[in-house]
């Protein structure tokens, strides 16, 4: 605790001029709090400054909650940060330095040290760069002379308190000793800053209190406050023990107080030393002692000071906590979280049973479950090790969803298929706006249906339905034995010569020769086309050298069709040999004379069919 007030007064000297500072001990309740509440304008003896119902001009003043309602170079508002948060003193500093408010304030005690602060504000608004390099800053003196208004107390400036880009409060204080037989002071403050632009001000909550040694309350057993003691211990008993400086006062005379709200104070009888020993406990309470050089000044509230309210708590048994609701999901979705609500100072654990069990989470409202169940929240006071209260059940709930899965169909060129959400009696969504089991479509594109169960869980099955691809065949081809059908584009086909047995490849082996019908068709059952084609065996090479293996050219199967002719050309296009296909045969001689190893071409005209070309190599 006294660390706080060391760093009170660093924070308040470190932007002030160093005669000004807080009191560093303890203080006692305000004689003197000037809220500027009620009042709609000051007195002639308080002000020399002019009173206006607006926004003030140079030398003007006025008393309002509100800021820069016609001058939209301040700031619009006041922050919540001051101690009444309500009106406050607006001024215009006038371009002269000089005292702006003089007030006199009385019931004080002699020979007393008193703290006097104030809350200050520069109300021009930076932000709006009106005024060049932010304005003005303002600058206040403070002087507490005695009540004959000829012995100067104490005094200090603020230093210069530049202008913002938000609006800020900020409290000033300083410290001053009543002289003997002195019952008042006169407070006076003065503009000492140069007038001119950005030169405004408000003030708010002027506080006169005394300033006494900081005491400072610990149990017995150097306990700091709030003091906890478990409901399951009550009725209680705690010793409570002060301790002041003695920087300020030369004796210390005491007075314990006790309050519900740590605002209004009683005085406990008879209980005038720095230790209290306070028995049968049951309830919350706060506890302070006031100080004074003198017993006679404890009776009031001007003459002393007081600790700081010690808190002496007594910690109820937890209710069983709040539900926020049983949970149900599906099982395709996340897993919700579990909560409960609680006391802000109690904490959550969860168990998996309403007594006993494991701990799954700890210090959590929140609970998030691995799987369906019932959990268990119960709350206990936080940093206490206090008897917990009452478990809470929390049911979640996990219904199945349906389950389905993608399909992809293919639809043939002018006709329809049926898309089926595949799990009958149930609630079905389309996204064409049906809500039947199945549907009927007549156009490629991506389809889709919720499907909803009695649980009102849904899962979205989805359908990618593409135009099937007629197959348009481009070449037949013939190779001896072999036979390809060969297609303008790929795809998904299928390929017969007897429009019965379908396979996948497009190739065919050991093909006798004759008349053929190729079909082909989707793998879908779509629309079959067809072309009749002539499947002759036709050499590749020959090798006439009468071992009865390819001596001649000949070409088999060519007795299958009617009127046929073959000739055969050399390289040069010159005629070799000529005749009907049927019997045809050639012995690589010409004029009876064995012609050279090279290449050959033929040509095969069958009457209905187109000619058939190709070469052929004479081997040696």
């Amino acid at each position: 605790m006294r660390i706080f007030f060391l760093l009170m007064l660093l924070i308040a000297t470190s932007s002030a001029n160093a005669q000004l500072g807080f009191c560093s001990g303890s203080k006692g309740d305000p004689i003197f709090h000037e809220d500027f509440t009620g009042i709609t304008s000051l007195q002639s003896n308080v002000t020399t400054y002019n009173f206006v119902s607006r926004n003030p001009d140079d030398g003007d003043y006025t008393i309002s909650s509100q800021l820069g309602i016609h001058n939209g170079n301040w700031h619009t508002s006041f922050p919540q940060t001051t101690k009444s948060n309500g009106q406050a003193l607006i001024v215009n500093a006038s371009f002269s330095a000089g005292k702006f408010y003089q007030f006199k304030v009385t019931n004080l005690c002699e020979s007393t040290t008193y703290e006097f602060s104030a809350f200050l504000m520069n109300v021009y608004n930076r932000a709006t760069n009106y005024c060049p390099d932010g304005g003005f800053p303002i600058n206040v003196k403070f002087q507490i002379w005695d009540e004959t208004d000829t012995v100067l107390l104490g005094e200090g400036d603020t230093g210069d308190i530049g202008s913002t880009n938000t609006p800020q409060w900020k409290q000033y204080a300083l410290t001053f000793r009543s002289q003997p037989g002195q019952g008042s002071i006169i407070l006076k403050m003065f503009n000492n800053g140069v007038g001119g632009c950005g030169n405004d001000l408000a003030i708010d909550d002027i506080i006169f209190r005394s300033c006494g040694d900081f005491t400072e309350i610990n149990t017995y057993d150097d306990q700091p406050s709030p003091y906890g003691i478990c409901e399951e211990d009550t009725p209680a008993a705690v010793t409570l023990n002060a301790q002041s400086e003695s920087i300020v006062y030369n004796t210390h005379f005491y007075q314990w107080q006790k309050s519900t709200d740590d605002a209004n104070w009683t005085d406990i009888a008879g209980e005038t030393q720095n230790i209290l020993q306070v028995s049968g406990i049951t309830s919350s309470a706060y506890y302070r002692v006031k100080v004074a050089e003198d017993a006679a000044n404890l009776s009031g509230s001007f003459c002393n000071s007081a600790s700081d309210g010690f808190l002496v708590k007594v910690l109820k048994t937890p209710l069983a906590p709040i539900s926020n609701g049983d949970k149900t999901s599906c099982s395709n979705e996340s897993i919700p979280e579990l909560s409960v609500k609680v006391e802000a100072d109690e904490k959550v654990d969860w168990y998996n049973a309403p007594s006993g069990g494991n701990l799954l989470a700890e210090n959590t409202t929140y609970f998030q479950p691995a799987q369906a169940g019932t959990y268990y929240a119960q709350a206990s006071k936080k940093d206490y090790n206090c008897v917990p209260g009452p478990r809470t059940a929390v049911k979640l709930v996990i219904n199945p969803a349906p389950s389905a899965e993608d399909e992809t169909a293919y639809l043939c060129s002018g006709s329809s298929i049926v898309l089926d959400a595949g799990i009958p009696n149930l609630n079905y969504t389309w996204s064409t706006g049906e809500s039947t089991q199945q549907i009927t479509i007549t156009s490629a594109g991506n389809y889709y249906v919720e499907i909803t169960n009695s649980n009102n869980c849904s899962t979205t099955k989805n359908f990618e339905v593409s135009a099937v691809q007629l197959p348009v065949i481009k070449d037949i081809r013939s190779l001896e034995r072999t036979v390809n059908i060969d297609l303008q584009a790929q795809g998904n086909f299928e390929y017969s010569l007897d429009g019965q047995n379908f396979q996948l490849s497009n190739e065919f082996l050991n093909v006798k020769g004759g008349i053929y019908t190729a079909y082909v068709r989707n793998i879908n059952g779509c629309e079959t086309v067809f072309r009749q084609f002539a499947h002759l065996v036709i050499p590749q090479y020959i090798t006439p050298n009468n071992d009865g293996q390819n001596d001649f050219f000949e070409v088999r199967g060519i007795s299958f069709f009617g009127k046929s002719y073959i000739r055969i050309f050399d390289r040069y296009g010159k005629l070799i040999k000529s005749g009907y296909g049927a019997g045809f045969r050639w012995d690589g001689t010409f004029s009876d004379k064995p012609m050279a190893a090279e290449d050959y071409w033929y040509e095969i005209t069958i009457e209905g069919f187109a000619p058939k070309k190709g070469h052929f190599s004479l081997l040696r």
